[in-house]
């Protein structure tokens, strides 16, 4: 039975895109996949917070915003690992060789981006609660 091609440069989209709901994992390994489950229970978390305790809002979104940041980092884990290894990895009955071009690039490029801003935000906000009470905002 033949295996279907991994692409690299859509997991890793998936990951940039989706990566706090874990796609990116459900697609590479399928709907079974614990780390990608653990993403996705995020969401619950987010709403059992929203429903039960009625918290500052940025201590809600926290949790989902913590899976987003991990999908980050594993979007370029996936985005720089060489094409051999992920062929080695996810295609190894697939037929097909993987070959990154230019958009990979420009998406580990976004990500890094994306998820620095992110993380930065995080992190001032954070402090910015715990030690100010949320004066600033």
């Amino acid at each position: 039975m033949a295996v279907r091609h991994k692409n690299k440069t859509l997991t890793t989209l998936l990951a940039l895109l989706l990566g706090g709901f874990g796609v990116h994992r459900f697609y590479l390994k399928g709907g079974t996949d614990r780390l990608g489950l653990l993403h996705l229970c995020s969401l619950p978390v987010t709403g059992i917070l929203w429903g039960a305790v009625h918290p500052h809002p940025f201590y809600v979104i926290l949790p989902m915003l913590l899976s987003y940041i991990v999908g980050f980092v594993e979007g370029l884990v996936i985005g720089l690992t060489p094409d051999d290894a992920w062929d080695a990895l996810h295609n190894k009955g697939s037929g097909k060789t993987s070959r990154s071009n230019w958009l990979l690039a420009l998406l580990l490029v976004l990500t890094v981006g994306v998820g620095a801003i992110a993380l930065i935000g995080m992190i001032a906000r954070v402090f910015d609660l715990l030690y100010t009470g949320g004066s600033y905002g």
